[in-house]
């Protein structure tokens, strides 16, 4: 356990970070399996809004640095082609 004071305050500052992005990665998962079933219902307007949202929380978890911007990318791609696949 820390004994500076400062470095104190630095835990704890890490711990409320660490918290707010694992909030980040565990919406970004529920917005895929909610796009996933959203492209399993059928419904194109469905699939559009999730998608988009999806899209959304990942840009801004990319650029609040809760995700490195490949995995981002990465993770966009996939949303993506499971959108795509509803479509075609």
């Amino acid at each position: 356990m820390a004994n500076i004071k400062q470095q104190k305050k630095r835990v704890r500052i890490q711990t409320r970070e660490r918290l707010e992005n694992l909030r980040y990665r565990s919406t970004i998962k529920t917005l895929t399996k909610r796009l996933e079933s959203a492209v399993a219902a059928g419904d194109a307007e469905l699939v559009t809004n999730e998608h988009r949202e999806l899209v959304r929380t990942i840009d801004r978890a990319a650029s609040r640095g809760a995700l490195h911007r490949n995995t981002a990318a990465r993770k966009k791609s996939y949303a993506t082609k499971i959108a795509a696949g509803a479509t075609s």
